[in-house]
């Protein structure tokens, strides 16, 4: 941004000029918004005019020198190319203009088809769109409210079984001819059916024998009584229920036909904690290090637990009072960006990538109704800040960061390089907000404190893999939008050693 004090030339503030313009906005929805746009023919003259001063002076027109083709010669030959480059500009700053100046908070981009639109030769130019955008409601009361706080207590139990999953991962693992038994490692291959018709197939995957086995769509219950006991060369049948949000509707909640061929059987012997395998493991100097690591990450872990349960009693009492409908097109088109959200959540809150897996299948597995209740949560959670001037500064984003890479072990440069390449520093900074708002309504809240039961809510016997049964391919949450015309009616890791 320039600092200079010299005054604006004439150029610069008729560049500025802002457009004559008329603005209708129709709210069909609570998100969102219809807005028709009239700029008077004076303004496309306007335009044009500017458009040809800049051109004439160096138009190249056959027979003539540079510059030198009369001006009406030169707007008759490059009459196309200045009308569009003119309802590019005008389209540009009137939107500018319409979002800055308009009574609504844009959560979108503008919605239309800059092919259908045409600059008209007399009359006014007149343009439509749809835009999304916060919905409209009173901020509800949310000083002094009556909140109970679960509180999980982290023991030594609690952190040598923490560690021993950590260990799991690093051990070595050789095949054997006993049956397969609980937290064995067994690489399987899997083929699903409904009704004498194969759905899916898939290949040979790695997955830990645990009670439950999830997808991306369904769940297989049972999933380790059904293995234990099986040997290599072993076939299994068993179900898997579709999930009630999968994407083909006429399958939610069936029961399909699941055959799981066990490749092999895998025992583990975990490591032992030499100084060696600690270097290796982090750059641990100690077992005592290590475990405090642990711990701490344990400790992230209840604290997301109790925030989350905290969250959900505040946004449930204050949605009672803030109503609003979201449309089935807003909550798909954030499908894909609130997953993304969360799972940078749960990194930041100290899980493994296991536990992460099995968050998102289960966030799959029933799209629409965790989006829409996470949306509802950011709005009234937004307004409040707003309201609040609560927000995220240089140092909130520093502090995430670090959590994330300290989980990942990955450097926190690399880590910052990746949120920004990948347009995710504003999934940052609304997980900040939002916790940040979270806890001032707690501080001001009535407060009972309510001993739980470790790992409350979690179903540490499940092991989650990246596969639809159904054989539905993940898809974009922003799907391609397609118009006939919108001209109004009438109107034509590289891994690192923590520090």
């Amino acid at each position: 941004m320039s600092t200079s004090t010299e005054p604006q030339s004439a150029d610069e503030m008729q560049a500025k000029q802002p457009i004559e313009l008329e603005v209708q906005v129709e709210s069909p929805q609570a998100c969102l918004r219809e807005v028709i746009v009239t700029i008077p023919q004076s303004e496309v003259q306007r335009y044009l005019k500017e458009a040809y001063d800049d051109l004439v002076p160096d138009a190249q027109v056959p027979g003539f020198r540079s510059g030198r083709a009369p001006r009406k010669l030169v707007e008759k030959q490059f009459k196309d190319r200045v009308t569009d480059q003119v309802k590019g500009s005008l389209l540009m700053d009137s939107l500018a203009q319409v979002t800055d100046t308009e009574e609504f908070s844009a959560i979108g981009e503008p919605d239309f088809d800059y092919n259908s639109i045409t600059i008209p030769d007399t009359g006014d130019f007149k343009y439509q769109f749809q835009i999304e955008v916060r919905p409209s409601f009173d901020t509800p009361t949310w000083k002094g409210i009556d909140l109970n706080k679960p509180v999980e207590d982290i023991n030594d139990d609690d952190v040598q079984e923490a560690l021993d999953r950590v260990l799991a991962k690093y051990a070595s693992i050789e095949a054997t001819d006993e049956p397969a038994a609980s937290g064995d490692r067994l690489l399987i291959t899997a083929k699903f059916e409904h009704e004498g018709k194969v759905l899916s197939e898939m290949d040979e995957e790695n997955v830990t024998l645990e009670n439950r086995l999830s997808f991306t769509d369904g769940v297989c219950e049972g999933f380790g009584e059904l293995m234990t006991g099986a040997k290599e060369g072993d076939t299994v049948t068993g179900k898997v229920t579709v999930a009630d949000g999968a994407a083909d509707e006429d399958m939610r909640g069936a029961e399909i036909d699941a055959t799981f061929h066990l490749v092999e059987v895998m025992k583990r012997e975990n490591p032992e904690l030499t100084p060696a395998f600690l270097e290796e493991l982090g750059d641990f100097e100690s077992e005592q290090e290590l475990r405090d690591f642990v711990r701490d990450s344990l400790t992230r872990q209840a604290d997301y637990r109790t925030q989350q349960a905290l969250r959900k009693a505040v946004v449930s009492l204050l949605a009672d009072s803030a109503s609003f409908e979201l449309p089935e097109s807003l909550v798909k088109r954030q499908t894909m960006r609130e997953l993304e959200r969360k799972v940078l959540e749960l990194r930041r809150s100290g899980f493994d990538e296991d536990s992460i897996r099995g968050f998102v299948n289960a966030s799959k597995q029933n799209a629409q109704a965790t989006t829409e209740s996470a949306l509802r949560e950011h709005f009234i959670l937004e307004q409040i800040a707003e309201e609040e001037n609560v927000d995220a500064d240089d140092a909130d984003y520093d502090a995430e960061i670090a959590l994330i890479a300290q989980q990942s072990d990955t450097p926190e440069r690399r880590v910052r390089a990746r949120l920004e390449k990948q347009g995710q520093m504003d999934a940052l900074r609304n997980q900040i907000v939002e916790r940040k708002v979270i806890e001032m309504i707690v501080e001001s809240a009535n407060v009972t404190e309510e001993p739980v039961d470790k790992k409350a809510g979690e179903d540490a016997g499940e092991f989650a893999v990246y596969h639809s049964v159904l054989n539905t391919k993940d898809t974009d949450a922003i799907p391609e939008a397609k118009y006939e015309d919108n001209t109004p009616a009438g109107a034509e890791v590289d891994s690192e050693k923590k520090d």
